[in-house]
């Protein structure tokens, strides 16, 4: 004899929502488990994220002054490091030169495991006399060399250079994020580039040509504030030397080095009758410290070598520093919690027999499901909103406190990351609770729940131990992708890093990433209520 599931013959409708909505408050305010779960969430993600570091991420035990970086003209963090020869331009005028080669230095630790760790005492100690790891010739993608107009030889200061790059042919940079592409192709005395800048006041413009008869305009720039008498010349640098390992990237722990060979060097305009001077511009912005560099005047034909990098800084296995998304790490230890909760929330009525009160006080099923999902989002919401409030408001603090670089980010942006925070760990719990509707046993629902929520988000931002690219695809097609909204950082395509979750950099803007959350709530909140209503109690 089968037995037959009990459906209530009530009238559907019979509760309000509203009274609906105060029933499964009382249901989650009187179990004391689900109601210390989401305490003990937000107390983690507090707790974690105010503890402070014990060693600051410039490698220093010692104040945050330690980790000061320097500014540029936008108030972005950048590195000015590079290898200058120079001469005043005042007022307006041009300068223009022919580029026979660009040839580099990278560090070879190919023989000795120990020397790839930057400790020339293991072996391999370098160009044949102890000095430092050996090197080999090779250019790093953004090694560069080329002609540029300084505000001053203060780091920081702004300007425009015309350049040809290791691997990205010429480019026009300026200000330390603006990055303009000319031609294509590697230089050598067979195909030379010809590079020109102009100055007209506060702006710059610059051209480039195959012949030195055919110029094209790479583009023109305005530097406000730019000073009547600037500086201008040649220069070259070479950031640090970086390479992939099992997809990830990884520092060797030397600097490289570029080597620029200019003539047919023409001035025009303002500048003077006088000798030109060499020097290093040296203020790191990050792992690749500058150094003096040289350069050689053969009569009219220059060597300009240097090392460092003119760009902005970045976060990550390419920089320092943490953000304010990396000070919430708690919320990890949150997201199991509230999972866990979501997910018993609706699997605790059907493991006491409860649903069938439930059910049978309210016929329409879908209202119940909504009801549970209103209150577990709200109640979560809540939790997650006070606690991302004070970690990133205090957070900042005690890490800076303890020597850690913390990436600066506007008031919008962190009200951003706190809000969007919240609604994650908010609609993470919901997802939860229709995984629960769904599988209806506790074990299995927080297997599932853990499975889909909670290993995303360990695998792509708090340990990533996958390459670089299934990082992002996790990164864009799972519930994980919902953490975009604590991006702060922007990605720059003129630094080489690898721009990963785990550094702050998310493959979807802010609001996709969370659209990707709820599209996966949304269907399985679709599963779970045609399941409930089909399904006996």
């Amino acid at each position: 004899m089968s037995a037959t599931g009990y459906r209530s013959q009530a009238p559907a409708g019979q509760a309000g929502f509203a009274q609906l909505l105060r029933a499964e408050w009382v249901k989650f305010s009187t179990v004391r488990g689900w109601v210390a779960g989401l305490v003990l969430a937000a107390m983690a993600i507090v707790a974690l994220g105010l503890a402070p570091s014990g060693q600051g991420s410039c490698g220093t035990h010692g104040p945050a002054s330690d980790c000061a970086q320097l500014v540029g003209p936008g108030g972005e963090a950048v590195t000015d490091s590079f290898y200058f020869v120079h001469q005043p331009l005042t007022g307006d005028g041009s300068i223009t030169v022919r580029m026979t080669s660009l040839t580099g230095r990278l560090p070879d630790f190919s023989d000795d495991a120990g020397a790839s760790q930057g400790n020339p005492s293991q072996g391999n100690a370098g160009n044949g006399d102890g000095s430092g790891p050996r090197t080999r010739a090779g250019l790093v993608p953004w090694a560069k060399a080329g002609i540029i107009v300084k505000a001053s030889t203060r780091e920081g200061s702004a300007y425009a250079a015309m350049m040809v790059t290791g691997a990205h042919g010429v480019r026009m940079q300026y200000d330390y994020t603006g990055d303009l592409a000319g031609l294509a192709g590697s230089v050598s005395a067979a195909s030379p580039r010809w590079l020109r800048l102009t100055r007209s006041g506060d702006t710059i413009a610059g051209y480039d040509s195959a012949d030195g008869s055919h110029w094209s305009e790479v583009g023109s720039v305005t530097l406000p504030g730019l000073r009547p008498t600037a500086q201008g010349g040649l220069f070259a640098t070479s950031p640090q030397y970086s390479q992939l390992s099992m997809g990830q990237l990884s520092l060797s722990g030397a600097a490289s080095q570029a080597t620029g060979t200019f003539d047919h060097v023409r001035l025009g305009g303002g500048w003077p009758d006088g000798a030109w001077a060499g020097a290093a511009v040296d203020a790191p912005g990050g792992p690749a410290a500058g150094s003096p560099g040289g350069f050689q005047d053969a009569g009219g034909r220059f060597s300009v070598t240097g090392t460092g990098d003119i760009a902005p800084s970045v976060s990550g296995a390419s920089g320092i520093g943490v953000t304010i998304a990396q000070t919430l790490i708690g919320v990890f230890a949150g997201l199991v919690a509230v999972a866990v909760v979501g997910a018993m929330f609706m699997t605790a009525e059907y493991r006491r027999g409860l649903i069938r009160v439930t059910l049978a006080a309210t016929p329409v099923r879908g209202r119940v499901l909504a009801a549970k999902a209103v209150v577990i989002g709200d109640v979560t919401f809540a939790a997650g909103l006070v606690s991302a409030a004070i970690v990133v408001a205090l957070g900042q603090r005690v890490l800076r406190g303890h020597g850690v670089y913390v990436w600066p980010a506007s008031a919008l942006t962190e009200v951003r990351v706190i809000t969007g925070t919240a609604a994650v760990l908010a609609v993470a719990a919901v997802l939860a609770l229709a995984i629960g509707t769904i599988v209806r046993r506790g074990a299995a629902a927080v297997a599932t729940v853990i499975v889909v929520i909670v290993l995303p988000y360990l695998l792509t931002v708090t340990t990533p131990v996958l390459p670089v690219g299934p990082t992002e695809w996790l990164a864009r097609v799972t519930p994980a992708a919902a953490f975009a909204v604590q991006a702060t950082l922007a990605q720059y395509p003129q630094v080489s890093n690898v721009y990963v979750p785990s550094a702050g950099y998310f493959p979807l803007a802010p609001w996709a990433g969370f659209a990707v959350l709820c599209a996966w709530t949304a269907a399985a909140l679709i599963l779970a209520t045609f399941l409930l209503r089909r399904r006996d109690a």
